[in-house]
């Protein structure tokens, strides 16, 4: 007779396995009220009194040089639009963790917050908001002739699954992304492997331990002067 008291069929837990089990509920615990504290549109962002940091992927051809040097390099396509993102996590979802094709090398760029106002000042919302607009043909004509874009998408959890609510993503076009690139850049770091180091912990089951690694992202100071015409 086995001296065993386990009932057949279960799987022993291990008592790391528990702790691990416990740390996730405390912290989906505190996600939870986080959630319940939360507007549903925010900027949240790494930022100081006079820069702010913003996150973009690469390829390791333009990345690489860019953290390299601190500035975009020649080839850095400065007619094109670029997105940036203030949410590490959200650029983690973007890019796969740094995995995606074309976006292997995450790029933490430090920028002007006088920049970055002047772009949201400059900026249009991305789609027709009835009530905002006063019509769609006033939108099309603003969308046009602004120099930035923006959306607002949802957050995401350390497994990438979306939040009930959404943090600023913002696209740069003309003016603006020749400012973004040549001027307003204050440093670029190369944050791939902080990205791997995260997934890597998140992919073990070490939430809290995931959380530890990433950047403090604080609400950003934006009031309606700066925000009334980008609430969707």
């Amino acid at each position: 007779m086995s001296g065993s008291n386990r009932t057949p069929g279960t799987t022993l837990i291990t008592v790391e396995e528990t702790n691990l089990i416990k740390e996730e509920e405390k912290l989906i615990e505190k996600e939870s009220k986080l959630i319940e504290q939360e507007p549903r549109q925010r900027i949240r962002a790494a930022h100081t009194e006079s820069t702010i940091t913003v996150y973009q992927a690469y390829t390791p051809a333009i990345g690489r040089p860019a953290a390299r040097k601190g500035r975009f390099p020649a080839a850095w396509k400065r007619d094109r639009m670029t997105w940036i993102k203030p949410s590490f996590l959200w650029m983690m979802y973007r890019c796969g963790w740094g995995t995606k094709e074309g976006q292997e090398t995450v790029l933490a760029v430090e920028i002007s917050r006088d920049g970055f106002e002047w772009a949201l000042r400059n900026a249009c919302l991305s789609h027709y908001v009835h009530g905002l607009h006063a019509d769609h043909d006033e939108w099309k004509r603003q969308l046009k002739q602004a120099h930035a874009r923006v959306q607002w998408d949802p957050e995401r959890d350390l497994h990438l699954r979306p939040l009930p609510y959404r943090s600023l993503q913002l696209g740069l076009s003309g003016e603006a992304a020749h400012r973004y690139a040549d001027e307003w850049t204050v440093g670029i770091t190369d944050v791939t492997p902080l990205a791997r180091a995260v997934h890597a912990r998140v992919r073990e089951g070490d939430l809290s331990g995931a959380a530890e690694l990433l950047p403090v992202e604080r609400p950003y100071p934006a009031d309606e002067e700066l925000l009334g015409h980008l609430r969707s």
